[in-house]
């Protein structure tokens, strides 16, 4: 009887080591183990801890040149490909001249801190305007005694947003309907704070005739509780018109606009950075963090030190995080009164020192 030769202990029959993966498979696995996210001893992503990730950067950079060239490449590639079906932005920001300061700890240059002193100013200036001599519809919201249509009035205001031109209210005065009536806005062009979608507007429109139909009227819904502090009624006021389409900078501009013109006790508690809008972006880079409670103790605590309210910010934020100032109605100098001038420079005198720029 024939038997086969034995194989030499711990080996296959044909001689593989019981583990020894096939011929040819050693790349392949190799290629594989490459890619696997790595783990670190400390039980996260090596290039995500902040123990080990010295380490990564320095394999990196020991990594030889033709590779790194490679990886550039690719990089490049993959990036302009991503890049042509979206809009890249870049921030607008000077570079690092060692300034510092504790009101705005994510500011890192002189320039940076005079825009934002200039935009906050302005800001500032802007809401005494609206208090003292409010230009175009904003007058009529603020002397109109029905209350029902400078209500509704002001909504569309918020909701299409002045324009950046001459007649900054035009779009607004050629949509407009009485109160009770929804306005066809598919033509309607939005101003860079307006929330109007293309193909929403009739969405936005009935969502908050429903939100004033649970009360009863806007004044009801509006006021709500006469016990409420102006604060408290903002801030509840801010929550409920949520509605479809109704942007967070929409919501807030449209309590900022009644409160500043009389016509309802409302004032902003705070910046109420709820969206991840312009604003709230722009806070971020100005106060070095992410956290939505110290994003808004800080800007209260900025405010405070400017002697400005703190809904200024609102609007001076996203100005600074821009190319071009949006004036929100006081387009030139004819719009802007005395009080508008008087409280713009006392702003910026207090903001200039205040952030020692």
């Amino acid at each position: 009887m024939l038997t086969a030769p034995a194989s030499p202990a711990g080996s296959l029959a044909d001689g593989r080591p019981p583990c020894a993966a096939p011929a040819g498979a050693d790349g392949a696995l190799a290629a594989t183990l490459r890619v696997l996210p790595k783990f670190c001893r400390h039980g996260t992503l090596t290039e995500r801890c902040p123990i080990c990730h010295a380490t990564v950067e320095a394999a990196t950079r020991a990594t030889p040149p033709r590779a790194r060239a490679n990886t550039a490449r690719s990089r490049s590639q993959g990036a302009a490909a991503s890049r042509g079906g979206l809009t890249v932005r870049r921030e607008r920001r000077s570079e690092d001249d060692g300034y510092r300061s504790a009101l705005a700890p994510g500011l890192r240059s002189t320039e940076d801190a005079q825009r934002l002193a200039e935009e906050i100013s302005f800001a500032a200036g802007r809401l005494a305007g609206l208090s003292s001599d409010p230009p175009g519809l904003y007058a009529e919201v603020a002397t109109t005694a029905d209350l029902e249509q400078v209500s509704w009035l002001a909504f569309l205001i918020a909701y299409i947003g002045p324009l950046e031109r001459e007649q900054p209210f035009a779009a607004i005065e050629a949509a407009r309907t009485p109160w009770g009536e929804l306005p066809a806005l598919e033509q309607t062009e939005a101003g860079p704070r307006g929330s109007l979608e293309d193909g929403r507007g009739g969405e936005t429109l009935t969502a908050y005739a429903r939100f004033v139909a649970r009360a009863g009227s806007q004044e009801q819904a509006i006021t709500a509780d006469a016990s409420w502090s102006p604060q408290q009624r903002f801030e509840r006021i801010y929550e409920r018109l949520a509605l479809p389409g109704l942007n967070r900078r929409a919501r807030y501009d449209l309590l900022v606009t009644l409160g500043e013109l009389g016509r309802y006790p409302v004032r902003a508690p705070a910046l109420l950075l709820t969206e991840e809008d312009v604003v709230t972006l722009a806070a971020k880079r100005v106060f070095g963090i992410g956290d939505r409670l110290t994003l808004e103790r800080r800007a209260r605590e900025l405010a405070s030190a400017l002697s400005v309210p703190v809904e200024a910010l609102d609007l001076g934020l996203e100005n600074w995080a821009r190319a071009e100032r949006i004036t929100q109605g006081f387009h030139d100098e004819s719009s802007r009164g005395e009080s508008f001038a008087a409280a713009a420079e006392a702003a910026l005198e207090r903001a200039v020192a205040a952030l020692d720029c």
